[in-house]
């Protein structure tokens, strides 16, 4: 069980709950859905003249979105300072798979219409089908490349 959790259970568990019952709060206090990845495309409407971007359910949202994006970090440094070890947790990861990773992950994402904080809590949270079938690729997904790194590295 260490192995799995080596901070301990309490800290994921908790995590859970906060981030469930921090959506569930925004949406029943403002009608909202806190995905992520609404939240970088909005993000990029600030950066980007692509017309995309500038559609106007990103360019309307994009204050409150970056403020609960702030809150999101700021939450986990907050952990991190009163609850967390006392060094930064580093992945070991070299930069470039970390950039791969996070370019195949955003690839996913557009391709998917949404992302897992999207689909996986809000979406199945409303019991969305398509959300369903997204949450159940992206497991598949990680499920399957998981594996295939742990063969190819001879694990």
């Amino acid at each position: 069980m260490n192995a799995l959790f080596p901070l301990g259970w309490a800290h994921y568990l908790g995590g859970g709950l906060l981030i469930g019952l921090g959506v569930a709060w925004l949406f029943l206090s403002t009608g909202r859905i806190g995905g992520m990845s609404t939240v970088f495309t909005s993000t990029w409407s600030y950066l980007s003249r692509a017309p995309y971007f500038h559609l106007p359910r990103f360019t309307e949202s994009r204050q409150w979105r970056l403020v609960y994006a702030a809150g999101l970090v700021l939450g986990a440094f907050l952990w991190w300072r009163w609850l967390g070890p006392a060094a930064p947790l580093r992945s070991g990861l070299p930069w470039w798979q970390l950039l791969l990773g996070g370019v195949l992950v955003g690839y996913g994402a557009r391709l998917g219409n949404g992302c897992t904080s999207g689909h996986g809590i809000c979406g199945l949270g409303s019991l969305q089908l398509p959300s369903l079938v997204a949450v159940l690729t992206f497991m598949a997904t990680g499920f399957a490349t998981a594996n295939l790194v742990l063969a190819w590295r001879g694990a």
